[in-house]
């Protein structure tokens, strides 16, 4: 495989064997970008003269024998929502388009701590409120499968780049599929992890300090071991939670012999494609062969359509502060226009946004029910495989509202948001949620599973994940860059 379609890994161990400078690394990706990322447009905060001084630095490191680091030497860039030192962060917002951040992300920093070269910036849609990356600054983001659709968003500009081979790792974030989504539309791996495990100081808007409940940051990657390398980097308390320590258990198992796996392919608030179905069915004989235990039936013990009404409620309310008085009030006015029990997008938004805390208070203990029905079904399963979206990359779609965009599945029209169901699974209840590579549609895009494991049990997910790269699917590059 060429130069820049490795591993992380990979490249790490090249360097500190001496097979490539970190430099030479470095200007093999930055020549790529330079000459094929104008039909794709994902790097679009480019800090190549600071990371060439860097990767000089880090090349005389190494010849003094100070190859320190599990990313040493490997380039890699961000997502725009990362405060990268002297650079915009803006999250597409026009508005934002002159702030300059005064320090690197903490995220960034541990990365940088571990070796990593960070280069550049990739693109998002507007308050990373997408499954598309296109916004009024830095404009569209194309799929390096198809250009006419979407790399997915809203981590879209960090998945092309990998899939088209312009950086060696990626950092992104996910409140709503924002990493697994990108992953699944491009074809390569990511890892949402448990809440809370990963800090996001320097991932935020309006000065603000606070974690957001339900959003985390984490990797992309060409690799599944390269999620782990990085997850090990970002991982553990800020200097402010000093009292604490974080501790991932090992995975459960290193073979497909014996896991308990249980596998859902479909549900009626978010139809799937079938060819997703189907592949998703072939993995469960692939995993009975391999020794594994696979249930299609098995659910943890819980109302999982009332668990998706709540997570977007929850979702939307707690993302509500971007909104003035008078835009909360119009949303409490257009609630009082859907029935009750009418779970539509629309309906969820004008409902979450003006949220009472008491009503968000009752609503977050049910959600506490939700999560120990998780804990006990992890006693007895060890991975929930299901579905990342209902189909592949969309067409790019431009206008009107998110709920208003329509996708063909199975022959019938579905509003985009309903993928809104298969994002909450494992982020409303606070677990690690791995994709990878599940198959190709007859159209010759890429689409992934998502591996849901207990919470803290991201070693798990992601050793899942390694071992389905290595017996059944890995990255594959798009056609139209294999060869460039």
């Amino acid at each position: 495989m060429q130069l820049h379609f490795q591993s992380a890994t990979k490249l790490a161990a090249m360097v500190r064997r001496g097979d490539a400078s970190c430099l030479e690394l470095l200007d093999h990706f930055i020549g790529r970008i330079e000459a094929l990322d104008g039909t794709i447009n994902a790097v679009v905060v480019r800090d190549f003269e600071r990371a060439r001084s860097r990767a000089k630095s880090l090349d005389r490191q190494r010849k003094q024998g100070r190859a320190e680091g599990s990313l040493f030497g490997v380039p890699m860039t961000v997502k725009e929502s990362f405060d990268l030192k002297g650079h915009p962060t803006t999250w597409g917002i026009p508005a934002l388009a002159n702030h300059k951040a005064e320090t690197d992300a903490l995220a960034v920093q541990r990365l940088e701590a571990a070796g990593a070269v960070v280069f550049g910036k990739t693109n998002v849609p507007l308050f990373l409120g997408d499954w598309q990356s296109f916004n009024a600054i830095y404009g569209t983001t194309n799929n390096p499968w198809d250009t006419s659709r979407g790399p997915g968003g809203s981590s879209g500009g960090a998945a092309a780049a990998l899939a088209a081979g312009f950086t060696g790792l990626e950092l992104g974030s996910d409140i709503g599929a924002s990493i697994r989504n990108p992953a699944h539309y491009c074809g390569v791996f990511g890892h949402k992890p448990t809440w809370g495990i990963c800090p996001s100081t320097g991932h935020t808007i309006f000065g603000n300090v606070a974690e957001t409940d339900i959003a985390v940051i984490g990797p992309l990657a060409r690799s599944a071991a390269d999620l782990g390398l990085a997850l090990d980097a970002i991982a553990g308390p800020e200097p402010i939670e000093a009292g604490m320590q974080l501790k991932l258990p090992k995975p459960r198992l290193t073979s497909f012999k014996g896991m308990r796996v249980a596998i859902m392919t479909n549900h009626a608030l978010a139809d799937v494609d079938d060819e997703v179905q189907g592949e998703l069915e072939a993995l469960a004989k692939h995993l009975r062969a391999q020794g594994a235990k696979v249930s299609m039936t098995a659910r943890p013990e819980y109302d999982i359509a009332r668990g998706h009404e709540l997570y977007v409620l929850m979702l939307r309310a707690i993302t509500a502060g971007r909104y003035s008085e008078a835009e909360m009030e119009a949303f409490a006015a257009e609630a009082k226009k859907y029935a009750q029990g009418d779970l539509s997008y629309p309906s969820l938004l004008a409902r979450g946004v003006p949220m009472r805390h008491a009503e968000f208070y009752r609503f977050n203990e049910e959600r506490e029910r939700m999560r120990r029905a998780w804990f006990e079904f992890f006693r007895s399963h060890d991975v929930f495989l299901c579905p990342v979206g209902a189909g592949t990359a969309m067409p790019h779609m431009q206008s009107g509202e998110r709920w208003e965009r329509m996708i063909t599945i199975n022959g019938k029209q579905q509003p985009t948001t309903d993928q809104m169901f298969w994002a909450g699974i494992s982020c409303f209840f606070r677990l690690p949620g791995t994709v990878a590579p599940l198959g190709l549609s007859k159209a010759g895009l890429p689409f992934g599973v998502q591996i849901v494991g207990p919470q803290y049990g991201d070693r798990t997910t992601i050793g899942f994940a390694k071992l389905l790269e290595k017996s059944w699917r890995g990255f594959t590059p798009p056609p139209a860059f294999a060869g460039a």
